[in-house]
């Protein structure tokens, strides 16, 4: 406990709400930018302030923002649908002890949030409060804080999944060379059209490790289960209201179960109509994932109006988020610009090799995720780098895309920022959690760095 004290306590201390350290980060990059790079490039500071409020209203960057926040919120409103609710009921009546309890929230949080993270992160969340309440109703005793970091590891393995920001942005026709506007012909040469999901999400590498993971983590868990002492679970009781309201004339259609059937199966209908070549051909896009998810959550909610209710909730939860996706956007144009990408990727360069760069993208992913608790921040910001640095060593790209990502989760095990809603939801404090995170982080650092050095 000592330890998960000293961490938290120096978060505290150290990093400031996201926000305000995404307006520190903003205002340190300028700063490099006016001292190492005005000039050497020629760059004045009013033009270095031209390449910031352009990189934040960039558009292509803004429609990969809004695809992102799509992932998240209707991961979350599908969550909230009654399927789901009923399936989370019956995967606890299942749990009898502590270590049934940390096996199957683990296991199955972890595959929900590889096919969405953010219907991981709210699925998680809500497994350890059911299993929690199951604790206090059929009077076993657990480690709640134990069940509750099993709750989180999901964050652990989502860039890794089918909605990864990384290897969704480079499947996309376009993008690579998106993120180098203006840059160096040779290096444009270089860059493939895209690189396809079958060769990073759906390779047979990423599989393997995520199925290491898979078992794990739970087997870690469980061990650790026998050693943590247990206890009767004590829970505020949530208090349940139930409205009929009157629904006349018009408001019938908003509250109809067969105009939200018609509606969903349209979606995906169209969907498979759209996307049945790609989805064979292994190349998902973040556009083809939110259209899917769309056409799930309106049929698996009762009508629209439960949709718009749960969408309302989503959105809230996401809000914070939203804003700091221009503030990055910025970081990333003024390094670009100037010249910044191109300096460190050369940095990187100078004492790399082919086999460990994956491995330094790995390490440095991980230290940046803590500053910059996003990864569609954070391929924006740290890609280009990560890519450039690959082409000269002659690293595939997609391994390269693959560390960023592996690095950027991990450390989400050590930074707390993404388990707010859990911790709102069971009632936990980030220092109950994080002992037992830190152990899965080192687990994952072993498995994730081994197969970076193996493929």
């Amino acid at each position: 406990m000592s330890v998960s004290y000293f961490v938290e306590k120096t978060f505290k201390k150290l990093i400031p709400a996201p926000f305000t350290l995404a307006v520190l980060l903003s205002l340190l990059t300028l700063g490099i930018a006016f001292l190492f790079t005005g000039d050497h490039n020629g760059d004045s500071a009013v033009q270095i302030l031209e390449f910031w409020q352009s990189g934040m209203w960039d558009p292509a960057l803004l429609v990969f923002m809004v695809q992102m926040m799509l992932i998240l919120v209707l991961g979350h409103v599908l969550v909230l649908s009654k399927p789901v609710a009923w399936l989370t009921s019956q995967l606890t009546k299942t749990v009898t002890n502590n270590a049934s309890a940390v096996i199957i929230v683990s296991v199955s949080t972890m595959l929900v949030a590889f096919f969405n993270w953010g219907l991981g992160l709210i699925f998680g969340a809500i497994m350890a409060r059911k299993v929690a309440e199951a604790s206090q109703e059929r009077g076993f005793k657990i480690n709640y804080p134990l069940v509750g970091a099993a709750g989180y590891v999901g964050l652990m393995v989502w860039h890794g999944g089918i909605s990864g920001s990384a290897p969704l942005k480079a499947a996309e026709t376009g993008h690579l060379a998106s993120l180098f506007p203006g840059g160096d012909p040779a290096l444009l040469a270089q860059l493939p059209d895209n690189i396809p999901t079958d060769t990073t999400i759906f390779a047979s590498w990423n599989l393997i490790i995520f199925g290491l993971l898979l078992i794990l983590i739970p087997l870690v868990l469980y061990l650790v289960s026998r050693k943590a002492g247990t206890s009767s679970v004590k829970l505020q009781s949530r208090e349940k209201v139930s409205l009929k309201p009157v629904v006349e004339g018009a408001e019938k259609l908003d509250h109809s179960k067969w105009l939200k059937l018609i509606f969903g199966v349209l979606l995906l209908s169209a969907f498979f109509a759209s996307y049945s070549e790609a989805l064979f051909a292994g190349n998902l896009t973040p556009n083809m994932l939110n259209f899917l998810m769309l056409g799930l959550c309106i049929l698996m909610h009762d009508s629209f109006v439960s949709f718009l209710k749960a969408l309302e909730k989503a959105i809230g939860g996401a809000a914070a988020i939203l804003i700091q996706f221009p503030l990055y956007f910025g970081i990333m144009g003024v390094m670009r610009e100037t010249g910044l990408v191109a300096d460190i990727a050369s940095f990187f360069v100078s004492f790399a090799t082919e086999l460990s760069l994956p491995v330094y993208s790995f390490f440095s992913a991980g230290l940046v995720n803590i500053f910059v608790p996003s990864g569609g921040g954070q391929w924006a910001v740290q890609g280009p780098v990560v890519l450039e640095s690959a082409l000269k060593l002659g690293v595939p790209l997609n391994k390269a895309v693959m560390a960023l990502a592996y690095g950027d989760q991990i450390t989400n095990m050590l930074q707390p920022f993404w388990a707010l809603p859990l911790l709102a939801i069971t009632n936990l404090k980030a220092r109950d959690i994080l002992p037992y995170t830190l152990i899965l982080m080192l687990v994952g650092i072993l498995v994730y760095v081994g197969g970076l050095l193996l493929i």
